[in-house]
């Protein structure tokens, strides 16, 4: 019976952790306006179907290549090169639209009446990521 129940613990735990995963992608690709931005950016409006696409692809792609331990080799030289330009092209715009919701905290708090806690606000959001990231990599990894 004990067995059954841990079973059922970790597959609601996973499913709950999948959830908000998933919730946060949404909100973050939501709240950035990430897609119509690039569409934007790239003077592309008819062709945003294919980064919605993109998006959906290499996520899918990605949990896939997770859960199945799927292996990708890449030889060095040029083409490692080029997979590292575009990762850095993917977390600068990632940071350039982070700076860009930034200001909407301001906006948020004010019309919340929180204005007087957005140092809280903040400092609650700044540790919160440091001490799950130090959990993650000292405590879960190990």
């Amino acid at each position: 019976m004990m067995h059954g129940a841990a079973n059922l613990f970790v597959a609601v735990l996973g499913l709950a952790g999948g959830l908000a995963v998933g919730s946060g992608l949404v909100a973050l690709l939501i709240v950035l306006d990430l897609i119509p931005r690039l569409a934007q950016i790239g003077n592309a409006y008819r062709l945003s179907v294919w980064f919605e696409t993109a998006v959906i692809c290499g996520s899918l792609y990605w949990t896939f290549a997770d859960f199945m331990d799927w292996t990708f080799k890449l030889p060095s030289g040029l083409l490692l090169g080029g997979a590292g330009l575009i990762d850095g092209m993917f977390v600068g715009m990632l940071a350039a639209a982070l700076t860009e919701v930034m200001n909407v905290l301001p906006i948020l708090a004010k019309r919340m009446n929180l204005s007087d806690y957005m140092v809280a606000l903040v400092m609650a959001m700044v540790l919160g990521k440091t001490l799950g990231s130090l959990f993650d990599w000292l405590v879960f990894q190990w």
